[in-house]
């Protein structure tokens, strides 16, 4: 009996860390929650729920989460997982819809911009 405890004890803080870790991708766009379930095609109610660990998403929801913040569900997972790796996914999302000039010349950028470092 008390693994089980244990077990939803578990699933609750992943929850609630992943909705927090939603939260925080939503933020960092500037979008309230409105917008986010606008952009998503989902209730704002939901987005609270997720939000706060209440509701746990289905795949389909993941999906509709993903576009609205407009990162891959790779990186809605790995920035969740791993908060560093989190912002390097996010970086490889945007350069992955630009062109291949775009991309050598972002790289270029950073390259310069961490030489000296």
């Amino acid at each position: 009996m008390e693994k089980a405890k244990n077990k939803v004890a578990n699933w609750t803080r992943f929850h609630r860390k992943f909705g927090s870790h939603v939260r925080q991708l939503r933020n960092g766009r500037e979008l309230t929650q409105e917008v986010l379930a606008e952009r998503c095609d989902l209730s704002v109610d939901a987005i609270r729920r997720i939000e706060r660990g209440s509701f746990s998403p289905s795949l389909d929801t993941l999906g509709k989460l993903s576009v609205g913040l407009d990162v891959s569900l790779k990186t809605l997972f790995q920035g969740f997982e791993y908060e560093r790796t989190g912002d390097v996914a996010e970086i490889c999302d945007f350069l992955s819809c630009r062109s291949d000039p775009e991309v050598k010349l972002a790289r270029r950028v950073l390259q310069a911009m961490f030489e000296d470092s």
